[in-house]
């Protein structure tokens, strides 16, 4: 039953009005007038769900669609409501194929084929997307966004050429094209231009930006395009004085600068003596001209040598100590990959200081009287230039001479509790930066980078007491809103400092907190679908695109997927929890006996903190109440799990971490972490060909990575373990790829080990020492436990010791896990040892 009398139509008409003006509850009125004479209409039911759905009543609307659907299975109202009800819940899948079938009923609908292309471009099928654009473009050849929208879909499934087709073939079509620059317009056009870019051919690219310059409203991406395209095809001399033109409206801008140096043929960054002057006297020439740039005066130091480079240094280095430029070191610091310039660097700072002491100038002529505050940020450039040498001696004994120098100065304290940070004291270095915060109160900055060193020493309490400073004062837990706004930062380190401390259900609820922040990215980008067409700002839209489908290749989220990796293995691993400092060296009954009693303590602490959130609620309720707060306001979000408990619980956490995974190996494939973690993953799912898979892939990025070797021995362990259970065809792909993966050693895995040990001696690497002394005890548990000890020790041996020059306090602390891992009674000598290298560590304190 579909046809209405008259009057119930003209209401139906209304409703859908009521709809697209958001007037819901007028709309729901309307709909139940007509569901009285008319309780089987399907499309009214469809309404009446659709209007359940915007007043939060989610069964209700599902409900009523369905049923709608049941009395009325062919009408395209119907399956356009049930889809819009899908895409609301981000069910993509469904509510494309509930537009589809829609189509079926009113193929030329244009509202439910824009519908349908939006979902199609969130989900990026972009095939379907072109073929529904196409439509739409047929039905409304006179929409200029239907046009572009092609364009754009054979730009994005790597078909820039029709794109331009697509274009050419509008602008043809263009009978009052604007007289003036026009904005839409001239977007337009120069997306035309970076679509021609895209098909290789320059010089068309080119000839058409001649030929749009005149309507276009940017000026600068004119200049910038013609300048790149001049560069590529040869025509240096034009192309340079593009660049210069380019440098006379941004003086700063290092690409411009490094655009005119290539213009001249002296690019690549190790040049020739007789390309060094030539090099130099253009950098001469442009610090003429724009003296005040600070570009023109740092690009010489990347490509100066010798004399020339102490020379340049000189003159740049006094400059910025004069003028007191904190950030001095951080622009220098790039040049330390040269060993001579680092030396030259410390020299002449050493100098400075030297003659500052002296005679209060750079020099100990005595003509020149530098101001006081010389001195103290040259006393500040050398504590962190030894900082970085990990020096902390002598990176310490400059930065307290700054601080007695000058006791106010935050950044002073900042860079005191980076050097201890480096140093592994992270509880000093807590103490320094929470004394800077108490410096400036209003200084959000300084405020975040103390909370990050609090959670960074595991002190979780005042680091939530400290961040919630600059939160909302009017909610009753201010946590809460550090969340909402997608402080990731704050997830990341409280979430490694609960794994640090074995709160595995914590740690877990802060990296989901993350994958939660980007799944809300991805889903922001929903709108501007539309939004983007119609304002035409096609390029920012391209590379929004673009940006959104390599957004999980964000460190932030690598290293939020990877930690709880780990969680998810260790929970696979150890599904009691994962074992702690307190616990190592337990047998398995203490251990249940410590859980045991662990839980206990945790249950009462946890009861105590639920009535103390209690009581600071309905404190918090009140005074919103008093306040005259609305009710919403008044309400406050109670967190129902804080100790994660729900993912420490999960059936099958090896699948929760394939969940991690699966993003990191389609965006981050180059970092051989993730198939490392792919590693881990599979060989606990006794999955041996995509073990295989993953180990094949991380040799053929870094065949000598630590990690790898260890995993190539337990890789193989496991093959002989299987023996004769394997599959023919899985021995057969195995076999097929062991050369490659062990090279000339065949099945011996003591030879494989030795020859990896021996090239860690070569190198001096301690983390090939340390995988090969796992590797060690692996293949033979029973003899080799002294043998692999005494590797692990070669670690923190004497001073002569060649593999000095690797050793940090991040392998010693490995190095000391692994022997716990063994069981070794070796481990307090070890960390005593291990204390005289790092003897403000507080991890080797204990």
């Amino acid at each position: 039953m579909r046809e209405l009398p008259q009057k119930e139509a003209n209401l139906f008409r209304e409703i859908l009005k009521c709809f697209e003006l958001k007037q819901y509850k007028r709309g729901f009125k309307g709909a139940e007038q007509i569901l009285k004479k008319f309780p089987e209409h399907g499309e009214t039911l469809a309404m009446k769900g659709l209007f359940y759905n915007h007043m939060d009543k989610k069964e209700e609307a599902y409900e009523h669609v369905k049923k709608g659907l049941r009395f009325d299975l062919k009408s395209h109202i119907c399956w356009h409501v049930f889809g819009l009800l899908y895409r609301s819940d981000k069910n993509y899948e469904e509510a494309s194929k509930c537009y589809i079938n829609a189509l079926k009923y009113d193929k030329e609908n244009i509202q439910i084929l824009r519908d349908l292309s939006l979902l199609q471009m969130q989900m990026r099928t972009l095939d379907a997307y072109i073929e529904t654009r196409h439509h739409l473009l047929e039905l409304r050849p006179q929409n200029r966004q239907y046009w572009v929208a092609v364009a754009i879909a054979y730009q994005l499934s790597g078909k820039p050429e029709l794109g331009v087709k697509v274009l050419t073939t509008y602008e043809e079509t263009l009978k009052d094209i604007p007289s003036t620059p026009d904005y839409e317009h001239s977007e337009m056009l120069l997306y035309h231009n970076t679509l021609l870019e895209e098909t290789g051919d320059i010089q068309a690219a080119l000839d058409h930006l001649d030929t749009i310059e005149k309507h276009v409203c940017d000026r600068k991406a004119i200049k910038e395009s013609r300048a790149k395209y001049l560069f590529a095809l040869g025509r240096l001399q034009e192309a340079e004085a593009e660049y210069r033109s380019l440098l006379a409206v941004n003086p700063d801008n290092m690409a411009y600068f490094e655009g005119a140096r290539k213009s001249l043929g002296l690019d690549g960054d190790q040049l020739t003596a007789e390309k060094e002057v030539k090099v130099l006297a253009l950098f001469r020439e442009l610090q003429g001209d724009y003296p005040r740039s600070n570009a023109a005066k740092r690009l010489p130091l990347r490509y100066a040598t010798e004399e020339a480079f102490v020379k340049i240094a000189d003159e740049y280095l006094r400059n910025m100590l004069r003028k007191g430029v904190p950030s001095l070191f951080v622009n220098i610091k790039t040049l330390y990959t040269d060993i001579e310039k680092e030396k030259a660097v410390e020299k002449l700072a050493l100098g400075y200081l030297a003659a500052l002491d002296k005679s209060k100038g750079f020099d100990h002529s005595g003509s020149a009287v530098e101001p006081p505050t010389a001195l103290l940020w040259t006393l500040y450039f050398l504590a962190q230039h030894f900082d970085f040498k990990r020096n902390t001696d002598q990176a310490l004994e400059y930065i307290n001479r700054a601080i007695e120098h000058t006791p106010t100065l935050v950044e002073l304290y900042m860079t005191k509790g980076r050097i201890l940070k480096h140093a592994g004291d992270h509880v000093g270095a807590m103490a320094v930066l929470n004394e800077a915060r108490e410096l400036d109160l209003q200084d959000r900055f300084i405020n975040t980078k103390c909370v990050k060193y609090m959670l960074r020493a595991d002190k979780m309490a005042e680091a939530e007491k400290t961040v919630v400073m600059f939160t909302r004062a009017d909610i009753a837990n201010p946590l809460n809103d550090v969340v909402d706004m997608q402080t990731q930062w704050y997830s990341l380190e409280a979430g490694e400092s609960n794994l640090r401390q074995g709160q595995i259900g914590r740690a877990l609820k802060r990296f989901h907190q993350i994958e939660k922040h980007f799944n809300d990215y991805s889903e922001d980008q929903f709108d501007f679908h539309t939004y983007c067409l119609r304002k035409m700002t096609l390029r920012a839209y391209v590379s929004m695109v673009r940006l959104e489908d390599q957004l999980r290749s964000h460190p932030y989220y690598v290293r939020a997927a990877q930690s709880a990796i780990r969680c998810y293995v260790t929970l696979f691993d150890k599904p009691e929890g994962a074992d702690t400092e307190e616990m190592e060296g337990m047998t398995e009954a203490e251990k249940k006996k410590y859980r045991s009693k662990q839980r206990k303590a945790e249950l009462k602490a946890q009861q105590q903190e639920a009535e103390e959130k209690k009581k600071k609620a309905a404190a918090s309720a009140e005074t919103a109440k008093k306040a005259g707060a609305s009710g919403a306001a008044a309400a406050v979000k109670v967190d129902e799990d804080p100790e994660g408990t729900k993912y420490t619980k999960c059936e099958d956490p090896l699948g929760e971490a394939l969940k991690f995974l699966k993003p990191l190996q389609d965006l981050a494939a180059e970092r051989i972490e993730t198939h490392l973690m792919g590693f881990e993953i599979y060989i606990r799912k006794n999955k041996l060909l995509l073990a295989l898979q993953s180990l094949l892939k991380a040799f053929k990025l870094d065949a000598s990575n630590a990690t790898l070797h260890e995993q190539l021995v337990r890789f193989a362990l496991a093959v002989q373990k299987a023996g004769d259970s394997l599959k023919p065809t899985v021995k057969s792909v195995i076999d097929k790829h062991w050369d490659t993966l062990y090279q000339s050693h065949g099945k011996d895995l003591s030879a494989f080990t030795a020859a990896f040990l021996e090239r860690s001696k070569d190198q001096g690497s301690v983390p090939d020492l340390i995988s090969a002394a796992i590797a060690v005890s692996l293949v033979d548990p029973a003899n080799n436990k002294a043998k692999a000890e005494d590797m692990l020790f070669l670690t923190v041996d004497d001073r002569g010791n060649k593999y000095v020059r690797t050793r940090s306090l991040d392998n010693c602390l490995l190095a000391r896990k692994t022997l716990k891992s063994l069981r070794s009674s070796r481990v307090q000598e070890f960390t005593a040892k291990a204390a005289e290298w790092y003897p403000r560590a507080n991890a080797l304190q204990s």
